[in-house]
């Protein structure tokens, strides 16, 4: 069984908008700026209440990480979209034989919460969060795991994401790497099997990689 295993945040789906909302909520000031600080929401809560605070506050990066939490729970779709094309290439992927999973970095609740919000957590029968297991990308257990609850093995594994975390968990796990050129960091210098700049482009590039049969 083929597996297509997708990262959620910058991904799937632009969640920056909402995940600075929620950070400068926790901060108690608009200390982010949703277009300036784009790439840093998609680097975890933390590292945008680093970014908010300044250095040395880490005993204060861990107090409001909860705050934080809580404030992206109560309003974590209001600016959040599927990227153009997503759910036409799941569609796609999906009809070519491949079972789908997301392999993310976010808490598994939060994922499973943001997923049902944009109606395609149906479509991902294995979901692995930050907290699933006891360890996380870039470890590559956490992505073998996901391939391994879909059903499948390495050898017909894809994982489709769009950072560095990302890029590192497929080489050490042996899997080959999609990455979007739409997310919010540069990509070209990470040395993936492949660069998408559309979900359109995905069904096809899946099928180079990982040939039916």
């Amino acid at each position: 069984m083929r597996v297509a295993v997708f990262d959620l945040d910058g991904t799937l789906a632009d969640t920056g908008a909402d995940l600075i909302a929620a950070a400068n909520a926790a901060l108690g000031a608009p200390l982010l700026d949703p277009e300036r600080h784009r790439a840093t929401a998609f680097a975890g809560g933390r590292a945008m209440l680093r970014a908010g605070l300044g250095p040395g506050h880490e005993d204060e990066v861990e107090r409001l990480y909860p705050v934080l939490l809580d404030a992206y729970a109560q309003a974590i779709a209001v600016e959040t979209r599927l990227y153009d094309g997503a759910e036409a290439a799941l569609d796609a992927i999906e009809a070519a034989g491949w079972r789908l999973a997301i392999c993310t970095n976010k808490p598994e609740g939060l994922a499973r919460a943001l997923l049902g919000a944009l109606g395609v957590l149906d479509r991902f029968p294995v979901l692995l969060g930050a907290d699933t297991l006891a360890w996380k990308k870039p470890d590559p257990r956490h992505l073998l795991e996901a391939v391994s609850q879909s059903g499948g093995v390495r050898e017909l594994a894809v994982l489709v994401g769009d950072t560095v975390t990302d890029r590192e968990a497929a080489r050490a796990a042996g899997i080959p790497c999609v990455l979007v050129g739409f997310g919010p960091g540069e990509v070209e210098t990470l040395g993936p099997e492949a660069i998408i700049g559309h979900f359109d482009e995905l069904p096809a590039v899946l099928e180079r990689l990982v040939p039916a049969g």
